[in-house]
């Protein structure tokens, strides 16, 4: 018979780690990858699943120590181990009750182990999202100049403007030097550019957000994705489906994809067409093929074979 691994709870503060063991009860270290590397050195055993919640990059250091160390572990949505405390009646928050309920969601749960991080592609998604950053800055100055009530503001706000597009063009040129430096992500950058409405961004986008493309099921990446449609039923009430949650980012670039495969003279823009001629609205229309997309892109990264167009 096989023992179940021990389940460790941590919960992530900036500058300090709240840890749970069953057999070793709380403890606090500082969040840095020399405290962690030593408290993993004087774990009783190796056997254990380590569960924390998705922090940003507060759980980087933490995340590099347990991947170096070859410890499994499982970073959870914070709204599920909040769901989980509600469902145990818990009410009190305490950074150590936390790791605690951490602990608790591990041994009950039993959440499948994060995969060991790729590398090139963490670091596309760091380039990534520095990216959305300066687009996101760029758009904000783009407003600001349209509604400037002070034509001697507008020049440097204009000047601002220029130097972000020029920012944006570096990190545009680095991403693709990322791609370009790794067989694995130019083969993925190639094959899904086959698709219909797939460009560079959200090509990157997908590699960089959606590493699991590929390697699950439809309608795993749908809920991944939030393109899920779930349903809101009570008695004899039938309310409409709705998608929700997931990887906003993710859902928002193949929305756009959408948008332009419709407009393609492929089975994927006759399958949009075909919704809106059965008096499906546009939004629905759009979402659908999203969904279609990324089982599109799911099947051509699996089958590592290109869209064919006919």
């Amino acid at each position: 018979m096989t023992l179940p691994p021990v389940s460790i709870g941590i919960d992530v503060a900036k500058h300090h780690l709240d840890l749970f063991h069953p057999d070793l009860g709380p403890q606090q270290i500082a969040n840095t990858l020399e405290a962690l590397q030593a408290w993993i050195a004087r774990l009783p055993s190796r056997h254990v699943l380590v569960v924390f919640e998705a922090t940003g990059h507060y759980d980087a250091a933490l995340r590099q120590a347990l991947t170096e160390a070859g410890l499994p572990h499982a970073r959870i949505n914070p709204e599920q181990a909040r769901d989980f405390a509600r469902a145990m009646g818990r009410r009190a928050k305490t950074d150590p009750l936390d790791a605690r309920m951490l602990a608790a969601f591990g041994q009950r749960m039993a959440p499948k182990p994060r995969p060991a991080a790729d590398p090139a592609r963490a670091r596309l998604a760091l380039w990534h999202k520095r990216r959305d950053q300066l687009v996101a800055m760029r758009q904000q100055e783009r407003t600001r100049l349209s509604e400037c009530p002070d034509p001697a503001l507008e020049a440097p706000i204009a000047r601002h403007i220029a130097l972000l597009s020029q920012e944006i063009a570096a990190v545009e040129e680095m991403l693709r030097a990322l791609i370009a430096s790794t067989e694995r992500l130019r083969r993925a950058e190639r094959l899904m550019r086959s698709v219909p409405g797939i460009g560079p961004v959200t090509a990157t986008t997908l590699m960089a957000l959606l590493p699991e493309l590929g390697e699950r099921s439809p309608k795993a990446l749908a809920a991944l994705a939030g393109l899920a449609p779930f349903n809101r039923d009570s008695g004899r009430r039938r309310g409409p489906r709705e998608i929700r949650g997931g990887r906003k980012r993710v859902r928002d670039a193949l929305y756009m994809a959408a948008v332009s495969a419709a407009r393609s003279r492929t089975r994927l823009g006759a399958f949009c067409t075909a919704l809106r001629a059965r008096g499906k609205p546009p939004k629905l229309a759009f979402v659908a093929l999203a969904r279609k997309l990324l089982g599109v892109l799911n099947a051509v990264l699996r089958d590592q074979t290109p869209f064919q167009q006919t």
